[in-house]
């Protein structure tokens, strides 16, 4: 997800708004929103430009303080002008933004990268020009965007919802804008940038659904990996994660997290969840490190990090109780990983069989 995509929902948007440019679109409003479909094309603009302006400007805390004024955009080509304009914009910053560039945005991890920006623009414009063609009576035939966009945009941001077999009906479901059979109507949403937890020399980015798909099935997942990696642990690690997003479990911060080194930007290895929570407040979780990166102790500072989140999340939420984790007896600097991350061994013989193959090591995060 890229500048590539930001230009064309820009470009679909503009092409079928074009066709109702003569409207009146100050009394009449944008499909279920309560803007009228003028105040909605403004706000596509202005959040385009302000997505421009959070990445060129790398705002780490806030929105970066500036806004722009259509007042003297008397027609309604005048505001497309600017929606092509602040799409222009936002592409070129996207292309040009480092991948490891992150800013603020304020849900729901406090911050986006380039990747995020792109797919929250994609889908700002996409379902807000569906707002717009739905207010000034387009047929709901001539405004459907790409599949693609939609598909890219769903397992970006909405990692959650199971995708179905009508990307473009799914997206405005999960919107609120659509109905969808056997599924309940949808009043409130959000969607969902992947979580990036700071863990000293590297960075635990988490993994939405597109990456792993492509990570499952050889591709490098987006990242840039040391000679090596990823592993053949990733690649199962990652297809589990697909699996459970088409079978619309996946909770993204009980997912997968590459570990990407801060000094070069290099993927060195993975770890994560095996899914979310039990009823007993537990959850497993696995890792491993391309060959080349190991006996540097990234592991030990990821899962320290890691088990520091999840300690966090069990303050606020009460979800989480305990993380559990299997090691091969014959492992040894993996014991030496969780050892150092505060588990305590819980089994001598975990496994199948009379005597099991494993250890096991549990971290209580509360009593």
């Amino acid at each position: 997800m890229g500048g590539e995509q930001v230009q064309q929902a820009v470009e679909h948007s503009l092409a079928v708004l074009r066709t109702a440019v003569d409207g009146d679109w100050e009394g009449v409003k944008a499909g279920r929103l309560e803007w009228s479909c003028r105040e909605t094309a403004e706000h596509v603009a202005s959040d385009l430009i302000a997505y421009a302006g959070q990445l060129a400007g790398r705002a780490t805390t806030t929105w970066v303080p500036f806004e722009i004024d259509m007042a003297e955009c008397e027609r309604n080509a005048d505001v497309l002008h600017v929606i092509e304009t602040t799409g222009a914009l936002l592409t070129a910053v996207v292309r040009t933004t480092p991948r490891e560039v992150r800013a603020f945005h304020p849900y729901p991890f406090r911050w986006a990268d380039r990747e995020g920006f792109a797919a929250m623009a994609v889908a700002e414009v996409l379902l807000h020009t569906h707002d717009i063609a739905e207010g000034v009576g387009l047929p709901s035939s001539s405004h459907v965007p790409p599949v693609a966009l939609c598909e890219s945009v769903l397992a970006r941001l909405f990692p959650h919802v199971r995708p179905g077999d009508a990307p473009w009906a799914t997206l405005l479901w999960a919107t609120g804008r659509g109905d969808l059979p056997g599924r309940a109507p949808v009043t409130e949403w959000r969607w969902s940038n992947p979580l990036h937890i700071d863990a000293g020399r590297i960075v635990l980015q988490g993994v939405h659904p597109a990456a792993a798909a492509d990570l499952a099935e050889g591709g490098t997942g987006g990242f840039e990996w040391i000679a090596g990696g990823p592993v053949e642990g990733t690649r199962i690690g990652a297809g589990l994660v697909f699996q459970a997003y088409e079978a619309g479990v996946h909770r993204p911060e009980w997912g997968m997290f590459v570990l990407v080194r801060k000094e070069d930007g290099l993927a060195v290895g993975a770890l994560g969840y095996h899914g979310a929570p039990d009823e007993e407040g537990r959850v497993e979780v696995g890792y491993d490190l391309v060959e080349g990166a190991r006996g540097r102790g990234y592991m030990t500072e990821a899962l320290g990090a890691l088990a520091g989140w999840a300690r966090e999340r069990s303050r606020e939420r009460g979800d989480v109780r305990s993380l559990f984790a299997v090691v091969d007896k014959a492992n040894s600097p993996s014991q030496g990983v969780v050892s150092r991350a505060g588990f305590e061994k819980v089994s001598e013989d975990w496994g199948d069989g009379e005597h099991g193959e494993q250890f096991a090591y549990e971290l209580r995060l509360r009593v």
